[in-house]
């Protein structure tokens, strides 16, 4: 029996493999600068060349993944350019979704984001990076799940697969400072926001957020902050 007919969410190997490959990349697997091959990947995954191959081409159209000249594949490179675009295309997507979702957030609801956010402490103290760059996902991804969004998450996740193999490089850095509780401390404002049922403080939180992870990377990178005043006040 295949891996797909074991997971009834996925009704072939292909949408299987697509969204193992998915979630590799949101755990940051896949580093900037390394590169792997189609047979590298599919024997990480135990399955043939087809899927992977098929997968790949999907990605690369969502420009997660790049394949080079010599067949393999790497992260696309990140430049400051393109760092402000996606942080900005970010704030105004998740805001929304998150303001879309807090009418239908109850107290169920809230008890699982709790459940998250304690995994995401448990990832902070004990120094995992690829929990703490998967569930902060997670956590966000739970938010605006529960407006059902049709159209916004698709959106919002072809950007996070973008951004997610840079992610590591933040920890470190927030890491040697000392301030890996910030965004902990985000995590809990936005709960305390969605508890008062106060979409203004919810948006503005969600966009502190994200402002800390770009801000975090321009600064890993030794790019320039000056172009975050339109995020702060969009």
């Amino acid at each position: 029996m295949s891996d797909s007919e074991n997971n009834p969410e996925f009704k072939t190997q292909q949408e299987l493999v697509y969204h193992q490959l998915r979630e590799a990349i949101l755990r940051g697997k896949f580093k900037p600068g390394n590169s792997v091959t189609l047979r590298g990947i599919a024997a990480m995954l135990g399955v043939s060349l087809m899927p992977v191959r098929d997968s790949l081409r999907r990605l690369t159209t969502e420009r997660a993944l790049q394949l080079l000249e010599n067949r393999r594949i790497t992260v696309p490179e990140m430049s400051p350019d393109k760092l402000e675009e996606i942080y900005q295309a970010r704030t105004a997507l998740e805001c929304l979704a998150a303001t879309r979702a807090l009418p239908f957030i109850d107290d169920k609801a809230i008890a699982e984001l709790e459940v998250l956010n304690n995994k995401h402490n448990l990832a902070i103290s004990c120094g995992d990076v690829e929990n703490y760059i998967y569930i902060n996902f997670q956590f966000h991804r739970k938010i605006y799940s529960y407006g059902q969004p049709q159209a916004l998450m698709p959106l919002i996740e072809s950007l996070w697969l973008q951004i997610a193999p840079f992610m590591q490089s933040i920890f470190a850095q927030i890491k040697a400072a000392d301030a890996l509780s910030q965004g902990n401390d985000q995590h809990r404002q936005a709960l305390d926001a969605i508890k008062a049922k106060d979409a203004k403080l919810l948006e503005q939180v969600i966009r502190a957020d994200i402002l800390d992870g770009a801000i975090g990377l321009q600064q890993a990178k030794g790019w320039p902050l000056s172009g975050h005043t339109s995020l702060l006040n969009a």
